[in-house]
């Protein structure tokens, strides 16, 4: 007797009805046969006598009574809610069908027997017997579908268990492999793809899926395959994921081969996309995606071969469009007013007594200003501050603002124009110049960084940052130095580039500069070579780290150093396990951070549950005063947990325990992590948490959480986070450094009028860009120790979110790249893996004309037929070619 199947009702009914007691088993048995229909009895007779009829001594008779009980079971296996009539009745005979094969002599018969017996097994043979699989191997060659779903579903899940067993035993799998060819090749033709591609997983031969696509079914696979890899552990993710790259090369669907090769991080397979691909529309698509991902690529003459036609893709790669594409989306959304920082504050909606602190003119609040300012008006070229034209004489009013900061609050205020004018190298460098004349030497630093913010993901030929940038670096004053650091950073983040590289390792080992030098330039080497592996840079970070002394290692700014290492394996898993074994060995003060910092940063952005665990058990130490590795843990379960909307729930559950139960320092960096995981998409229950958090006792806490308010609404201008901020501007007006955050968070909640976004992630989710989560990450390692740093007079670590900024816009442009206003409609995005057909993928969408805003979780799609989008996914730049059977109605 069978375990009943749980989730069968019918099954357990019968297990019941004929598990009864001997005595009454007559009076029971006549009992059921009465509860039976005229046409049931018949049936169950029928059978009855087929069972005996096939012990026959007599083969005809046997292979008659064989192929009509086949034929019965067979025309009722086609619906699958209740076990069958047929293989209700014949339970009580599996066993004597099942003695008296074992004594058949070999035949075609006893195949056929061993055919019926396999789909008796379906539901009678015990758990862990395999029986279906064993009298399927057994019996007649031939189709399995004919037998049903249910059927080929029950033989995959008995073929993996076989599989396993074998594989231990090292026994020979040929004869299951065929049978699997079978099963794959039914799933595929009946829309049951993720069973297919589930069996394949199982038997490790994902290679034979390629041969069973087909066009009409490749994309679903596909889509099943990309959002499965995230859950698989390595190496199988990489493998899927090249399965999938190779289908859509094989059904030519280039730019989804492209966003794998990117996810990958495989330029191989981007160049064999380029040289396969002979549709220049694509190809131009191909570098609007790359752009967006932020890839330093050249083409060559066997990518394009059309020396003006490789002249105009290589400037859409370098961004040389992004600025007038921003400047068309701000046109036609009509934000290209400038605004100040008051329109920001709305202090006239708050009662009377903080506007009344708020006129003095202190050089906190105007610090804090500049940074809004700079926020709010991100690559628009103009602002009420710094780019006003003036009336007398010139420079004077851009002047006057840039004199109403204090010493090292020029820096920042200068480096603000670099904001304004974000993307917009010719101008923006030409507006900036003056500024190199000043006898002042933090407004020469800003300016340096300024040029490295206008430049900021803009790759140019004669590489004008580094020209600027690459003659202050051995100034004398500290500042002027940082400037120019910071500026190649920012300027060159991603590009690997050679010249910077050797221009920055020797200030590592330079034993006379100071630690602020040494770690700005650490971040800088990281933002440039970010997830290279680069072997040179991270001996240099090892070494200057290893010179440094006791005292020098409890200073705030050492964090830099451990980090600008990590960013150097950001995303790239085992790389980094030599370098977190030579910082074992490092100084006690530093060790545990360090070792904390690289295994955040190398499964950044993979969702490896192990690695979550790993951190949230250091976290979970109660530890001595003075140790500060659980920081950049906490940080670390964000990164990681990011991937994908699963893990970050869990991660946003897991952080909540940390708030009750955590050390100080590790509430004071719960906020900040969960501003990273929830970046530019503030939900509902995180912004409560981060609200509750921002009046905590501990300022570090509530400053902490007042930032992250602004990273989860940056870019979004959440009308609930804004209505809080300016509560909390109220209710700390007497706190100036609390003050100072509430504003900075303003400014980010109105990034760019609304029209930026922070996250790293694009494509549907699917790609995260490794400079935008630097820029993050590293802001936020700097958020660890406020007071220190973004409080001290190193505020314009809060420019390095610049590295993240992209405006959150679909623009429709047509075939010669300008734009195109079409109908689309945005909706939230709905996940349709699995699903069979066409399901909606979007739901509770509106109408509009592009260009258009997408906000987290909001996919497009075309709203008329008359065009066919390039490029699948609907975000950032896309090119629209005509659709050749569009026939209009009138």
């Amino acid at each position: 007797m069978a375990p009943a199947d749980p989730n069968n009702p019918t099954l357990q009914r019968d297990e019941a009805s004929i598990k009864v007691p001997s005595k009454d088993l007559k009076k029971k048995d006549n009992k059921k046969d009465e509860d039976l229909s005229d046409e049931d009895l018949a049936l169950k007779q029928q059978l009855e006598l087929y069972v005996e009829r096939v012990q026959d001594s007599d083969p005809g008779v046997q292979k008659l009574a064989l192929e009509s009980m086949r034929q019965e079971i067979r025309t009722s296996t086609s619906s699958m809610t209740s076990v069958p009539k047929p293989l209700k009745f014949l339970r009580p005979h599996y066993g004597t069908l099942k003695t008296y094969y074992e004594t058949m002599k070999h035949s075609d018969l006893k195949n056929y027997l061993a055919d019926i017996l396999s789909v008796l097994a379906l539901t009678m043979s015990a758990e862990g017997e395999q029986e279906s699989l064993k009298y399927r191997l057994l019996g007649s060659e031939g189709d399995i579908g004919s037998w049903g779903h249910e059927y080929v579903r029950n033989l995959a899940g008995e073929i993996a268990q076989e599989y396993t067993k074998r594989q231990g035993e090292d026994a020979s799998i040929d004869d299951l492999m065929d049978l699997v060819q079978q099963i794959v090749a039914f799933h595929m033709k009946h829309n049951a793809e993720p069973e297919a591609v589930d069996l394949l997983m199982e038997v490790e031969d994902l290679e034979l899926l390629i041969e069973h696509v087909d066009s009409t079914n490749f994309k679903r696979t596909c889509l099943y395959l990309t959002s499965s890899a995230k859950y698989l552990p390595g190496p199988d993710d990489t493998l899927v994921l090249d399965i999938a790259y190779m289908i859509y090369l094989k059904f030519e669907e280039y730019p989804r081969a492209l966003q794998i090769a990117l996810f990958l991080d495989n330029l191989g397979y981007v160049r064999q996309l380029f040289t396969s691909c002979d549709d220049m529309l694509q190809k131009r698509q191909f570098c609007y995606i790359l752009a967006r991902h932020g890839v330093a690529f050249v083409l060559d003459e066997d990518m394009v071969a059309d020396d003006s036609e490789r002249e105009l893709m290589q400037d859409i790669i370098n961004n040389m469009k992004l600025t007038e594409g921003y400047l068309t989306l701000a046109r036609d959304i009509e934000v290209m007013e400038p605004k100040s920082p008051e329109d920001i504050y709305k202090a006239h909606l708050l009662d009377g007594r903080a506007s009344a602190g708020a006129s003095v003119d202190s050089a906190r609040q105007n610090l804090a200003a500049t940074f809004v300012n700079a926020f709010v008006n991100a690559g628009f070229s103009q602002d009420k501050l710094m780019t006003v034209p003036s009336e007398a004489s010139s420079g004077a009013s851009s002047g006057n603002w840039l004199f109403k900061n204090k010493e090292h609050g020029k820096a920042s205020a200068a480096a603000s124009l670099g904001m304004i004018l974000l993307w917009d190298v010719d101008s923006g460098l030409a507006q900036i110049d003056k500024y190199f004349h000043s006898n002042d030497n933090h407004v020469i630093a800003g300016a340096l960084l300024g040029v490295g913010i206008v430049n900021c993901s803009i790759k140019n030929d004669c590489d004008p940052a580094l020209a600027l940038l690459g003659d202050y670096l051995d100034r004398e004053d500290p500042s002027i130095r940082i400037g120019a650091i910071m500026g190649l950073g920012v300027a060159y983040a991603g590009t690997q580039n050679e010249v910077v590289r050797h221009k920055l390792i020797p200030i590592l080992g330079d034993a006379k500069a100071p630690l602020d030098v040494i770690a700005f330039t650490a971040i800088s080497l990281g933002l440039v070579y970010v997830g290279s592996c680069n072997e040179d840079i991270a001996q240099a970070i090892i070494f200057a780290l290893m010179e440094r002394s006791e005292s020098e290692l409890g200073e705030p700014l050492t964090r830099f150093l451990p980090l600008g290492l990590g960013l150097l394996y950001l995303g790239k898993q085992e790389s980094v396990d030599a370098t977190a074994e030579v910082s074992k060995t490092f100084n006690e003060k530093i060790k545990k951070y360090c070792d904390m910092t690289l295994l955040s940063c190398a499964y950044a952005g993979t969702g490896n549950v192990l690695k979550v665990q790993n951190l949230l058990g250091h976290c979970a130490e109660h530890l001595d005063k003075g140790e500060n590795h659980q920081g950049p843990a906490v940080l670390g379960i964000a990164m990681v947990a990011m991937a994908e909307e699963l893990g970050l729930e869990m991660a946003i559950r897991s952080l909540e325990h940390l708030l009750q139960y955590g050390e100080q320092n590790i509430r004071r960096a719960v906020p900040l992590a969960l501003g990273l995981l929830c970046v530019s998409n503030p939900k509902i229950n995180v912004m409560d948490t981060l609200s509750r958090l921002s009046h905590d006792q501990d300022t570090e806490a509530a400053m902490a959480a007042i930032v992250s308010l602004g990273l989860i609404g940056a870019g979004t201008n959440n009308a609930r986070i804004a209505g809080m901020l300016r509560n909390l501007s109220s209710y700390y007006y007497k706190d100036a450094s609390l003050l100072f955050c509430v504003r900075i968070a303003q400014g980010l909640v109105h990034l760019g009028k609304g029209l930026l976004t922070l996250n790293p992630y694009h494509s549907d989710r699917f790609l995260l860009s490794p400079m935008a989560l630097a820029g993050i990450v590293t802001l936020l390692h700097a958020c660890l120790d406020m007071k220190a740093i973004i409080l001290g007079k190193y505020h314009y670590v809060l420019y390095f979110l610049v590295l993240a900024m992209q405006p959150r816009m679909l623009m429709t442009v047509d075939e010669n790249l300008k734009p195109f206003p079409v109908p689309v409609r945005v909706g939230q995005a709905v996940d349709v893996v699995g699903q069979a057909g066409r399901p909606k993928t979007i739901t509770g969408f509106q109408t509009h004309s592009t260009p258009v805003l997408l906000a987290a979780g909001d996919r497009a799609e075309l709203a008329t037929e008359k065009y066919i989008p390039v490029s699948p996914i609907l975000e950032g730049f896309v090119i629209l070619k005509e659709n050749p059977e569009y026939k209009d109605d009138h």
